[in-house]
Protein backbone atom coordinates (compact mmCIF):
# COMPACT_ATOMS: atom_id res chain seq x y z
CA UNK A 1 0.00 0.00 0.00
CA UNK A 2 1.60 3.19 -1.10
CA UNK A 3 1.75 6.31 0.98
CA UNK A 4 -0.19 9.73 0.71
CA UNK A 5 2.44 10.98 -0.73
CA UNK A 6 2.62 8.09 -3.45
CA UNK A 7 -0.86 8.59 -4.00
CA UNK A 8 -0.99 12.24 -4.77
CA UNK A 9 1.98 11.93 -6.79
CA UNK A 10 0.15 9.87 -9.28
CA UNK A 11 -2.60 12.59 -9.37
CA UNK A 12 -0.33 15.01 -10.27
CA UNK A 13 1.25 12.66 -13.08
CA UNK A 14 -1.56 12.07 -14.27
CA UNK A 15 -2.99 16.13 -14.74
CA UNK A 16 0.35 16.33 -17.25
CA UNK A 17 -1.12 17.05 -20.90
CA UNK A 18 -4.53 17.85 -19.21
CA UNK A 19 -6.51 21.15 -19.64
CA UNK A 20 -4.69 24.17 -18.28
CA UNK A 21 -7.51 25.94 -17.90
CA UNK A 22 -9.54 23.29 -15.20
CA UNK A 23 -6.07 22.37 -13.85
CA UNK A 24 -3.67 23.77 -11.67
CA UNK A 25 -1.02 21.02 -11.76
CA UNK A 26 -1.48 21.04 -15.66
CA UNK A 27 -0.87 25.07 -15.98
CA UNK A 28 2.64 24.08 -13.67
CA UNK A 29 3.61 21.80 -16.18
CA UNK A 30 2.90 24.63 -19.21
CA UNK A 31 5.27 26.71 -17.49
CA UNK A 32 8.05 24.63 -17.24
CA UNK A 33 10.87 23.60 -14.99
CA UNK A 34 12.36 26.61 -13.90
CA UNK A 35 8.96 27.96 -12.73
CA UNK A 36 8.22 24.96 -10.97
CA UNK A 37 11.46 24.78 -9.51
CA UNK A 38 10.65 28.33 -8.23
CA UNK A 39 7.34 27.74 -6.89
CA UNK A 40 9.10 25.00 -4.69
CA UNK A 41 11.78 27.84 -3.21
CA UNK A 42 8.76 29.81 -2.45
CA UNK A 43 6.66 27.46 -0.44
CA UNK A 44 10.01 26.56 1.83
CA UNK A 45 10.50 30.01 2.79
CA UNK A 46 6.82 29.67 3.22
CA UNK A 47 7.73 27.01 5.93
CA UNK A 48 10.56 28.49 7.47
CA UNK A 49 8.66 31.68 7.82
CA UNK A 50 5.89 29.83 9.60
CA UNK A 51 8.28 27.42 11.28
CA UNK A 52 9.69 31.07 12.91
CA UNK A 53 6.32 32.34 13.39
CA UNK A 54 5.77 29.46 15.85
CA UNK A 55 1.98 28.73 13.56
CA UNK A 56 1.41 25.22 13.65
CA UNK A 57 -1.50 25.67 11.61
CA UNK A 58 0.31 27.98 8.69
CA UNK A 59 3.13 25.06 9.08
CA UNK A 60 0.81 22.09 8.11
CA UNK A 61 -0.88 24.21 5.40
CA UNK A 62 2.42 25.43 3.68
CA UNK A 63 4.42 21.91 4.43
CA UNK A 64 1.56 20.84 2.32
CA UNK A 65 1.99 23.39 -0.52
CA UNK A 66 5.63 22.54 -0.17
CA UNK A 67 5.69 18.65 -1.18
CA UNK A 68 2.83 19.19 -3.91
CA UNK A 69 5.13 21.44 -5.59
CA UNK A 70 8.32 19.27 -4.96
CA UNK A 71 5.66 16.34 -6.37
CA UNK A 72 5.05 18.42 -9.20
CA UNK A 73 8.90 19.30 -9.88
CA UNK A 74 9.58 15.75 -9.33
CA UNK A 75 6.70 14.21 -12.25
CA UNK A 76 8.48 17.49 -14.03
CA UNK A 77 12.08 15.68 -13.65
CA UNK A 78 10.93 12.24 -14.39
CA UNK A 79 11.67 11.08 -10.83
CA UNK A 80 9.41 9.38 -8.80
CA UNK A 81 8.32 8.75 -5.02
CA UNK A 82 10.41 5.45 -5.27
CA UNK A 83 13.45 7.10 -6.76
CA UNK A 84 13.64 9.50 -3.54
CA UNK A 85 12.50 6.71 -1.06
CA UNK A 86 15.41 4.40 -2.33
CA UNK A 87 17.95 7.55 -2.14
CA UNK A 88 16.94 7.82 1.77
CA UNK A 89 16.76 4.20 2.52
CA UNK A 90 20.31 4.47 1.48
CA UNK A 91 21.45 6.66 3.28
CA UNK A 92 20.22 4.69 6.83
CA UNK A 93 23.09 4.89 9.08
CA UNK A 94 25.42 6.66 6.93
CA UNK A 95 27.00 9.62 9.06
CA UNK A 96 26.94 13.14 7.82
Amino acid sequence: MGSPLDALFEVIRSRRGADPASSRTARLFTRGRPWIARKVGEEAVEVVVAALAEDRQRLTEESADLLYHLLVLWAEAGLTPEDVWKELEARKGTPK
